[in-house]
């Protein structure tokens, strides 16, 4: 629901469909608790979503994300976003769970980037990651993240991360 969140937020941010990208960024892990090996994942779930009649481009969009895996480049603003906002939107969660107030109301981003120097913080995230989601946005590292946090802002409650404030 964090990926959804950040997802949605840049679909307004960029005037594209709000829902269409939601619905994506909810679904591209949907698969990964029941076949968490990479290979298995997102490409058995990309093959359950195409025999239901999802559309190819949200079924690209999910392969996309992990295109070391699948080969599918990045190449639509919904594809490059997606990459962006996944990987973060779970290093912010763990960056606003380890403050004292459990929130992420006060989190700012030069936090988030402190913590990304803490090799044993969240260490399954790859730095490299982050830092490369923010370039397929053609956005500075600080202001992604930034723009990500205001957008799981939006959420708190629902993404249980309202804490203690």
């Amino acid at each position: 629901m964090a990926v959804e969140a950040a997802v949605r937020g840049y679909a307004r941010k960029f005037g594209e469909n709000e829902e269409d990208w939601g619905v994506t960024a909810l679904l591209h892990d949907f698969d990964y608790e029941r076949w968490p090996t990479l290979g298995d994942h997102p490409n058995k779930g990309s093959e359950i979503l195409r025999e239901k009649g999802y559309p190819d481009w949200m079924i690209r969009a999910i392969l996309s994300h992990a295109m070391e895996i699948t080969g599918v480049a990045r190449e639509s603003r919904l594809e490059k976003t997606l990459f962006a906002c996944d990987e973060l939107a779970g290093f912010i969660t763990a960056a606003s769970l380890v403050r004292p107030s459990k929130s992420i109301l006060d989190l700012e981003a030069s936090s988030v980037k402190k913590r990304m120097k803490d090799k044993a913080f969240a260490r399954g995230v790859k730095r490299e990651d982050l830092v490369e989601g923010a370039a397929l946005l053609g956005l500075p590292l600080e202001e992604h993240i930034a723009n990500v946090i205001g957008f799981m802002r939006e959420r708190a409650d629902e993404l249980g991360l309202r804490g203690t404030l």
